[in-house]
């Protein structure tokens, strides 16, 4: 099971809510997935398209699935509180997940102002998710500061790019065993997210590379099956990679091993 904040979720996947061709794909992409919980952003979602408005939120609460609020496109710690502070009063949740982008093109996370607004939240009671990079002391700031989750990305958002610096994300694993942390952003096909949960992390959070595929159905369960596959790897301990062949089938008593000594060759059988 999945823990965040002392709250458990049977699934392991994440899934954004955001870019699908209409509402009924949504729909029935989140019940292929059947995610631990599905994020959605006040400010984004409404400014209109086909899942916005009071349709989009009855069409959430129809699924089932718990709601996680996000901050997405806040540049400020003065916008991504305010952000927040709505959504709790909209979807009756102390989760959220909080962004702050830094620069417009990578949307890189701004890691100086998201510790900042993360104090803030946490504070006033919020469940706070942040999405982060790989970068080892902006997380400790961020577990400083009462963060009990932390959300790093694997490439820049949408770009289905897999993991870019996956040996720092390796090294964040290992330095910080015992924090749960979800990938989030950048992900782009099911082995991408198989792998990162070999790797030991604790989850996934999926939005474009489900919402723009060709069969965004098809390709949510897909990702829902990979997210189980590589967490029940990690979880059977794999072989350590080895750069010598090691023999899989043992060799003593195999009638020709060796034949050459005996005065056998492939020539005169």
């Amino acid at each position: 099971m999945l823990a965040l904040y002392g709250q458990t979720f049977a699934s392991r996947l994440l899934l954004g809510t955001a870019a699908y061709p209409d509402a009924l794909v949504l729909q029935h992409a989140v019940r292929a997935a059947a995610p631990a919980m599905i994020t959605v952003s006040l400010r984004r979602q409404s400014g209109g398209g086909a899942a916005s408005g009071q349709a989009f939120w009855d069409l959430l609460r129809e699924t089932g699935v718990p709601v996680l609020p996000n901050t997405a496109g806040c540049q400020s710690v003065r916008e991504a509180v305010a952000t927040a502070q709505m959504a709790r009063e909209v979807f009756a949740t102390d989760y959220v997940k909080l962004e702050l982008i830094g620069d417009d093109r990578t949307l890189q996370p701004d890691v100086f102002q998201l510790v900042e607004a993360a104090e803030i939240l946490i504070k006033e009671g919020f469940r706070v998710l942040p999405y982060c990079t790989e970068d080892l002391i902006a997380c400790r700031r961020l577990l400083d500061v009462g963060c009990e989750v932390l959300m790093p990305w694997a490439a820049p958002i949408g770009t289905g790019l897999g993991t870019v610096h996956g040996y720092a994300l390796r090294v964040l694993r290992h330095a910080l065993p015992d924090v749960p942390m979800l990938i989030d952003a950048g992900l782009g096909l099911p082995s991408h997210a198989a792998q990162v949960m070999e790797w030991g992390f604790d989850g996934v959070l999926l939005n474009t590379a489900v919402s723009r595929a060709g069969d965004p159905v098809g390709m949510a369960r897909a990702f829902a099956l990979a997210v189980e596959a590589g967490r029940a790897a990690y979880r059977a301990d794999p072989v350590p990679p080895c750069e010598h062949a090691r023999a899989s089938s043992p060799t003593v008593g195999q009638p020709f091993w060796h034949s050459e000594a005996y005065g056998f060759h492939a020539e005169n059988p």
